[in-house]
């Protein structure tokens, strides 16, 4: 193409509104080789604030976002959407899928069925940590194979567990690779899909419900068929559901890990690849995505080059000194491994933490975010981890608690809970609604069918309420994965993401705990999820940005 032809080309290009890197009402000039060419944009940002990140980095982040708001949505990105959400998909399988085996691995081994959960949780939070670091080091596409992988791996060798320190062992380990599946593969689908279509991460939680479906689904006819009645006599030769149960699920991860390394041509990250300094190596990726899309993209190794350029200077280590290096004096990104922890290690420090609290306005709204996301991370494996157990006990109450009606309900819950996310989507974009409001109404929402659920005299009148709480916290779920990286400033994001999911997975493992200490025999536990949930409600109503509608930067 010549430089005419580009010119031509990229003047007609939209400016991609990429919430990480748009700034507000700026025009962004991009320079390629012998030509130049122009891509104007008017956005309104969520604040008003500089985005603080390496201004090398920054400015070749935008030209692969404006490459590929180009390309525009294609093939290659709807598969992707597959293959991302089965991230979704074990994200929720396997929380699902320790509180189904609870009952019979209880009889079983006769122990205390809350340390199950805590093994998870505790694995959980080890591989969110874990993994957004490798990501940066070793690339997007390895993790986005390893985790699915590692769980399906130590998954079936949890189905031969012979005792119940080997089963939470082998849960926490399985839990790793599942901790690992929402950091990194919403940053694959984020880096992949143009800016218009950034609305879909909220649609890929419906992958989240599906993880809910299938597993019901599969542990119905197993353990129902495969398990002991009773804690009285449960040797492992009449228990064997929940064994068969790990092998199917373990083996439907190593199928979805082939899926994803044999059948689908992942490419790496052009973000990734720019980061270490593979500038071509990014432009050729985003040229085979355009071909696989069956278009063409005006994107060449120059107009990444040219940046560093235009800024000048030294060579930009990771700690921010220059130096003079090569013939052209160019200010150029530190593009080692060491450089590339460094730089993920950094959302820890703090200058980036008082970022988050800069003004206060910015101060309320983090602190905000954190209490909801910290709540929620209590109220939901509260609740979820034990619901089996509470519909078994419900059930018992009103002469039909079989483990055969048990499942049944659970996999019509599963069945509500699809449409949810769905709802999710079309409801963000709503006028006067946008994602404040459907993130609060639908977390009051759950919290208030929790409360009636109590109530129930009647099976049916269970299973209605609990099919409420069940689509309502689809809703609310799929809205709170999206919105919350909306509502942090780029230079602090990482820290702000960081932060939250912290305080998610550490609530998390406060739950089992307090299950050990509660009378699970009671709706105590369900008071308390639900209380939580509605005070997350009125807590994100009281949020002072509203995403919908806006960039953020």
């Amino acid at each position: 193409m010549s430089a005419t032809d580009l010119q031509k080309s990229t003047e007609k290009l939209p400016r991609a509104a990429d919430p990480e890197l748009v700034d507000e009402k700026h025009d962004v000039e991009k320079h390629g080789g012998a030509g130049h060419a122009a891509i104007h944009a008017e956005t309104q940002d969520i604040f008003e604030d500089d985005s603080g990140v390496d201004p090398v980095y920054q400015a070749k982040a935008r030209i692969l976002n404006d490459a590929f708001q180009e390309i525009g949505m294609g093939r290659y990105q709807w598969y992707l959407f597959i293959v991302a959400g089965f991230g979704w998909f074990s994200d929720n399988l396997w929380p699902i899928v320790t509180g189904l085996i609870l009952d019979p691995v209880v009889n079983e081994f006769n122990f205390q069925g809350p340390f199950l959960k805590l093994g998870q949780n505790i694995g959980l939070l080890v591989g969110a940590a874990f993994w957004g670091v490798a990501s940066d080091v070793w690339g997007r596409k390895w993790c986005f194979n390893i985790t699915l992988f590692i769980t399906g791996i130590f998954a079936v060798a949890a189905g031969g567990s012979p005792n119940a320190v080997a089963l939470c062992s082998l849960a926490a380990v399985w839990s790793v690779g599942v901790g690992g599946n929402l950091p990194v593969d919403s940053a694959v689908f984020l880096e992949f899909i143009p800016a218009s279509h950034q609305y879909l991460l909220t649609i890929l939680s419906i992958w989240w419900a599906f993880g809910q479906l299938v597993g019901s689904l599969v542990a119905w006819p197993l353990i129902a068929d495969f398990s002991c009645p009773s804690a009285s006599s449960c040797p492992r030769t009449s228990n064997q559901g929940w064994r068969y149960f790990l092998y199917a699920m373990g083996g439907l991860m190593l199928l979805l890990s082939a899926l994803r390394f044999f059948v689908f041509d992942m490419y790496e990250s052009p973000k990734y690849l720019m980061g270490r300094g593979r500038d071509a190596d990014a432009v050729a990726v985003v040229h085979r995505v355009a071909s696989y899309n069956g278009v063409r993209s005006g994107l060449t190794v120059e107009m990444l080059r040219d940046v560093e350029r235009r800024f000048g200077g030294g060579v930009m280590g990771v700690d921010g000194a220059g130096s003079e290096e090569g013939e052209e004096e160019t200010r150029a990104m530190d593009t080692s491994a060491w450089a590339a922890v460094v730089r993920k290690v950094r959302v820890f420090s703090g200058s980036h933490v008082k970022g988050l609290f800069a003004t206060k306005k910015l101060a309320y709204s983090t602190t905000l975010l954190i209490i909801v996301w910290a709540f929620i991370g209590l109220a939901f494996p509260l609740y979820n981890g034990f619901v089996t157990y509470f519909l078994a006990t419900r059930g018992a109450d009103f002469g039909d608690g079989s483990v055969y009606i048990t499942y049944r309900n659970q996999v019509i819950l599963s069945v509500i809970g699809v449409p949810g996310a769905l709802l999710a989507g079309w409801m963000v974009e709503m006028p006067y609604l946008g994602r404040k409001g459907t993130l609060a109404i639908s977390t009051i929402i759950t919290g208030v069918f929790l409360f009636a659920s109590t109530t129930a005299r009647t099976s049916d009148a269970l299973l209605g309420w609990n099919c409420g709480f069940t689509f309502t916290s689809n809703v609310m779920y799929g809205v709170l994965y999206a919105v919350s990286p909306e509502l942090f400033p780029t230079k602090d994001r990482g820290t702000g993401n960081a932060i939250v999911a912290s305080a998610n997975r550490v609530f998390g493992i406060m739950a089992p705990i307090i299950a050990l200490y509660a009378d699970l025999s009671t709706s105590v536990p369900i008071w308390v999820s639900g209380a939580l949930f509605i005070v997350s409600g009125f807590i994100a109503l009281l949020l002072p940005f509203e995403p919908r509608g806006k960039a953020s930067i």
